[in-house]
């Protein structure tokens, strides 16, 4: 079955990241939580630094549509370069200004706010906004 998925990396903080996401959601982490530290040592490669065994090599979230979040922490120490930049946004199309307002109030809580809700002349009721981790969203919702 084909799919489409989010994958977010972070420095240090998926873990918390995904929490918050899984709660604003309401939904579990499918096949669990993956660890540096559950990783096979693998021939000719350096062994993982003791700080870095308990970061996030891959976990995943189903938020809304079927759409699955997935993500990884990205260190330094293992030869990452994380640059958070405004490439990147993940655009929620939901069922109702109410969902809308649910997801935008509790994502933006902490982050910034670059569009309140409301209704558009493009016959949408939308909004964005980046939440505390720095991962961008937009809101589409019908205006009923």
């Amino acid at each position: 079955m084909a799919a489409v998925s989010t994958y977010l990396n972070f420095a240090r903080e998926t873990e918390q990241a995904f929490n918050f996401y899984k709660e604003v959601f309401g939904t579990d982490f499918i096949e669990g939580i993956h660890r540096y530290g559950d990783m096979p040592p693998s021939e000719g490669a350096p062994p993982i630094a003791e700080e870095d065994k308990h970061l996030i090599m891959n976990m995943t979230l189903p938020i809304v549509g079927g759409h699955l979040l997935m993500g990884t922490d990205a260190p330094e120490s293992m030869g990452f370069k994380l640059n958070t930049g405004n490439n990147v946004h993940i655009s929620l199309h939901v069922d109702s200004k109410e969902e809308a307002r649910k997801y935008f109030d509790s994502l933006s809580s902490g982050g910034e706010v670059s569009m309140e809700l409301q209704d558009m002349f493009w016959g949408e009721h939308y909004g964005s906004c980046t939440d505390k981790f720095g991962i961008q969203w937009m809101f589409h919702a019908p205006i009923e």
